[in-house]
């Protein structure tokens, strides 16, 4: 999903406070009776990944095994991780942070989200769209979503061309608070599509062309807006090849894009080696998106039988955000939203679950994107509950949210999972996500690249 229309809202963080403010530093003592030591909060500018920490943690996840593993020892030194064991002996040279009544887990991904929107109001896109006011909106939305638990995401679109590249580097070079961040520059959309700016009552060519960058007509178009991505800094394309539920004009169900035209960008993406995000609701468009080799496809909302089959046939990953069709029907009327926006979330949110659970049933790689800013970010983990729901065990949730997250962003040999060699990127929670999924709502600890952003004591 994507958005005409949204709330410009300014949450600024201040660079010289501390990462996590009004969230206290703590001292833990674990079950030897050892003091734990002061855990400072990390504070602006920072080196990224640098940090070394020892967690202990009462029970861990590691991402990857079905199976939790009790008392381990996470040693994170110079940003990575050295070691997870069993040991009772802590190295004397690191911090200590004992967590006997925790889950440890890898730093959660979300492979969905839109740090430069936030929210849907009556405010006009092309108003509101500049450099000048994007940075403060996206800072704000990747601190929360940082702090909500999510290390890592995919950044799948922003309207302004290249829009939340500046905060990636920001982050990347320890200068703001947020995830580690792959962007996607802009939409590749046919004109009037799901991912143009195209609203009602303004003329296309008074609309700036750098809100409509990624705008083309046929395969050699495509492979030109494509390489200009590419050559802009993005880290994966995205392809609108369907219609759209927050856009004007379109239908969800019915193609846009050309298999060929999504076949022209694989081509200069994988070439570059960068991965193809194709957003798709309707089946045909699904099933094209697969054959052109895209590697995931965004919502699948209505895919028949014959596309899910596909997709485990070819290990193309879905992308489902499964929670926000709720935000859209409890919010968009009561605030007003346009009634072609709540109509179509309406026509596409169960059909969108019954998918999500043939998907479980078939075997279709599920990754955790929830199209974060539909939503308020910073309530990315709410969507975890729906898909245990739908027929995913919380241990295959967690799972789609790291370690198979990790796979398809190509990352899987950096975050994902609590493995020596890895970053040190790890969340905690209170007591066992297994048992109640909705803990992952509230994690009490973010460690990224052993740097501490957030230790919340409980009483």
């Amino acid at each position: 999903m994507k958005q005409h229309w949204r709330s410009l809202v300014l949450a600024l963080c201040a660079g010289t406070a501390a990462i996590g403010a009004g969230i206290g530093a703590g001292v833990g003592t674990d079950s030897g009776g050892e003091s734990s030591g002061d855990i400072a909060l990390t504070r602006l500018p920072y080196t990224p990944d640098s940090g070394s920490i020892a967690i202990r943690c009462g029970r861990l996840i590691d991402g990857v095994g079905d199976t939790p593993l009790l008392n381990q020892l996470v040693i994170i030194r110079d940003g990575h991780i050295a070691s997870v064991a069993p040991t009772d002996k802590p190295p004397a040279d690191l911090p200590l942070l004992a967590l006997p009544n925790h889950t440890c887990l890898p730093g959660l991904i979300d492979t969905h989200t839109h740090l430069a929107d936030s929210g849907i109001d009556s405010a006009d896109v092309l108003d509101i769209l500049t450099p000048e006011q994007q940075l403060p909106l996206s800072r704000a939305n990747a601190r929360t979503t940082l702090l909500a638990g999510f290390t890592s995401v995919r950044d799948m679109g922003s309207y302004l061309a290249f829009g939340v590249n500046g905060i990636r580097d920001r982050v990347n070079a320890g200068e703001e608070i947020g995830p580690r961040i792959q962007t996607s520059a802009f939409y590749l959309t046919i004109p009037g599509g799901g991912g143009d700016t195209i609203v009602p009552g303004r003329a296309p060519e008074t609309i700036p062309a750098v809100l409509r960058a990624g705008v083309a007509r046929g395969p050699e178009q495509f492979a030109e807006k494509a390489r200009a991505a590419i050559a802009g800094g993005a880290d994966v394309i995205k392809v609108i090849a369907s219609g759209a539920v927050l856009a004007y004009g379109g239908v969800p169900g019915a193609p846009e894009m050309t298999r060929e035209e999504i076949s022209a960008v694989v081509r200069e993406a994988h070439a570059a080696g960068l991965k193809v995000a194709a957003h798709a609701h309707g089946a045909e468009s699904i099933k094209d998106a697969i054959l052109a080799g895209a590697d995931t496809i965004e919502h699948a909302s209505l895919a028949d039988d014959e596309a899910i089959r596909l997709a485990a046939a070819h290990g193309v990953a879905f992308s489902m955000d499964i929670y926000d069709g709720d935000y859209i029907a409890e919010v968009g009327r009561k605030e007003g939203w346009p009634e072609e926006f709540v109509q179509k979330g309406e026509e596409t949110t169960e059909a969108q679950r019954q998918v999500f659970s043939a998907a479980v049933t078939a075997g279709v790689p599920l990754i955790y994107g929830t199209d974060s800013a539909v939503y308020p970010h910073g309530w990315n983990a709410r969507q975890f509950s729906y898909a245990v729901a739908r027929g995913q065990s919380p241990m295959a949730a967690i799972q789609s949210a790291t370690s198979v997250a990790a796979r398809f962003m190509g990352w899987e040999g950096q975050v994902g999972a609590l493995k020596p060699g890895l970053l040190g990127d790890l969340v905690a929670v209170e007591g066992d996500p297994l048992a109640d999924i909705r803990r992952l709502e509230q994690v009490s600890l973010v460690v990224k690249g052993g740097h501490v952003f957030k230790w919340q004591e409980t009483e």
